[in-house]
């Protein structure tokens, strides 16, 4: 697709704004360790909130999502649409939680949670499998993603472009740290969202309405002329006549969905709001800005993103029922592209460019940004070159933001090497799931229950990553047997005879690592008394404290008080918000209207019995 003046235009005049904030903020960033990694913790909750959203938007994004449908179809959306039940905990729990713990990064709070050698372990463990194996995996499959745009949209080499790309956001993200990430978020989500609404409104008119764009899919399906799914348009996909303890049941669509909605919003890593989150929860200038921000976060997140994605992603099964066979390799994720160098016209190109080059440094930057926090508060600081090396706190502070931009250096150029082994994204997605299941449980109990100790979460996350790479191993085996080339993530195990995908991965890892973790529990000892007064006093959680909480002054209101009905109320507003937004594009008007009238009562519920008994001190 070629790109005309204006488009180039638009596309070089983004990339200087970015770098023109890398070079404004680089002086404040590089002060200490807390504005380079958190902004000094001074952030407003649009800010914040906008933030979150701008970064798990990346280019990868859309492209997963057109996988999605083009594959099992819309209802496959639940694999991170199920994830609102674990944010709601983030927004009614968390995000108060772990502004009042104060701490750089989320492993910092392991030594403040658990003690001794135990804890230390942990966190520099958790540092480096988060900060390097987690973080080079997503940025592998982000890269890999732009790469997938970049060869459909200005048919170059598509690793030349992607790294010019890496670089510029490497430039901005050395430079002002935490500070150029949120400010160019907030430019670079306005970018993307405009641009992706855009295009699902072009490709609409050009293929002459949803209601015939409908049609058609419906008449592919009967004819099965390149699509793989009959419940493409569906929500939720159909009870299987299989009875429950059947294989068919198990191979089913709906099996699926049972699993994602039942196991795995409390099972992953990210229950506690996850690493990126929980920075940006640290950063909030309150308790109050902190629960606006994540409130904020999921409503955009799960309700206005997603919708224009499925739509574009559904104009390409008309266009291209079989992806054509230059884009082959890529898979169905070129759908997505191959709409834009279709439909889009001068400046319209450029703009669309930019939006996914917006949403691919902004999760760049972030993961850059975050993944070096944890290397160097949770390790280097930590482990080898702590305050008390340095003669004074300042000097300090300059040697660790000099140590910080080496290691950003080190990452990307790992992280654009792993993407080039990496063919599937939503394979890539599912994998990430599978690594933290097994762990969720802990990092929900070691807030509300006294009785968690560094051993607990020890043994899930092990267990957790054991049986997930296991598996992985077996199915390299198994293709490579086969005679077929083995790429990552690009075959599914079998075992007795079934193909395990992400929802059978997870009834074999999850129960296992929940009975591991129980029984590590109670056949190591507590945490001393000493240890988890420190925690109780500095975070008041509320829960199951008995023996702790006796003996301390409650001076801050436990954030569990009232959370199931909020709670059932914060499902109402994203998830009545989500599907009225679905049902209105698909022209079912009563049933979208009467999911925005529960949206509305969730929102107001969440409103006057939260937010608005919040005040800026934190206190209710």
């Amino acid at each position: 697709m070629d790109l005309s003046t204006i488009d180039w235009v638009i596309i070089i005049t983004y990339i200087l704004f970015s770098l023109g904030v890398g070079i404004y903020f680089a002086r404040r960033a590089g002060k200490n360790t807390e504005e380079y990694f958190l902004a000094g913790r001074t952030l407003p909750w649009w800010v914040v909130g906008t933030s979150m959203v701008a970064t798990t938007f990346a280019a990868d994004t859309p492209l997963a999502i057109t996988e999605f449908v083009r594959g099992p179809g819309i209802w496959q959306n639940w694999f991170w649409w199920n994830q609102l039940l674990a944010g709601l905990l983030g927004v009614l729990l968390f995000s108060r939680l772990w502004r009042r713990a104060k701490v750089l990064t989320d492993n910092e709070l392991l030594e403040i949670r658990y003690s001794g050698k135990p804890a230390a372990i942990l966190r520099g463990f958790k540092a480096a499998y988060f900060g390097i194996l987690y973080n080079f995996i997503v940025m592998g499959w982000v890269i890999n993603a732009m790469a997938s745009v970049v060869a459909v949209m200005l048919n170059i080499d598509r690793w030349t472009a992607v790294w010019i790309l890496v670089a510029v956001a490497l430039i901005y993200a050395l430079l002002s740290g935490f500070w150029g990430v949120v400010i160019t978020d907030l430019v670079q989500f306005a970018i993307a969202m405009f641009g992706s609404i855009a295009l699902a409104v072009i490709a609409v008119q050009a293929f002459g309405g949803m209601e015939v764009i409908i049609s058609k899919i419906n008449a592919l399906q009967i004819s099965g002329d390149g699509i793989g799914s009959t419940n493409t348009l569906k929500f939720i996909p159909p009870v299987p006549d299989a009875g429950f303890f059947t294989l068919a049941f198990w191979e089913s669509p709906f099996s699926r969905f049972l699993i994602f909605l039942t196991v795995m919003w409390w099972s992953t890593h990210s229950t506690d709001g996850g690493g990126y989150i929980i920075q940006r929860m640290s950063s909030a200038k309150n308790e109050k800005h902190a629960l606006m921000a994540t409130l904020w976060f999921n409503l955009a997140h799960y309700a206005l993103r997603v919708w224009p994605w499925i739509i574009v992603a559904m104009v390409s099964i008309v266009a291209f029922p079989i992806i054509p066979e230059q884009y082959a390799a890529l898979g169905e994720k070129a759908g997505y592209p191959l709409v834009m160098k279709m439909l889009l016209g001068p400046g319209m190109k450029g703009l669309l460019v930019v939006s996914f080059l917006a949403a691919f440094m902004s999760t760049i930057d972030t993961h850059l940004n975050w993944g070096t926090s944890y290397l160097i508060n949770d390790i280097y600081k930590r482990f080898f070159k702590p305050v008390s090396h340095f003669s004074s706190e300042k000097d300090a502070q300059k040697h660790y933001i000099i140590v910080s931009r080496f290691i950003t250096v080190v990452m990307m150029v790992c992280a654009a090497f792993f993407a080039i082994k990496m063919q599937s994204v939503s394979k890539a997605w599912e994998f990430i799931f599978a690594m933290g299941a097994g762990i969720g449980l802990v990092l929900i109990l070691r807030w509300f229950w006294w009785r968690i100790n560094a051993w607990s979460e020890i043994t899930a996350l092990l267990t957790s990553m054991v049986i997930t790479i296991g598996l992985e191993i077996v199915a390299a085996i198994q293709t490579s047997q086969s005679g077929e080339s083995y790429t990552l993530f690009g075959n599914a195990p079998i075992l007795f005879g079934l193909e395990l995908q992400v929802h059978h991965k997870l009834l074999i890892i999850v129960p296992i690592s929940v009975i591991a973790w129980v029984s590590a529990t109670f056949l190591t000892k507590p945490e001393s008394e000493k240890t988890l007064k420190t925690f109780y006093k500095r975070v008041q959680p509320g829960g199951w404290w008995g023996p702790i909480a006796h003996q301390l002054e409650t001076t801050m209101q436990p954030v569990t008080k009232g959370f199931f009905l909020n709670w059932i109320s914060g499902l109402a507003l994203v998830w009545g918000a989500t599907f009225s937004i679905g049902n209105f594009i698909f022209g079912n008007w009563k049933t979208g209207l009467g999911l925005s009238i529960l949206a509305l009562a969730g929102f107001g519920w969440i409103w006057f019995k939260n937010i608005a008994l919040i005040d800026e001190a934190g206190t209710e």
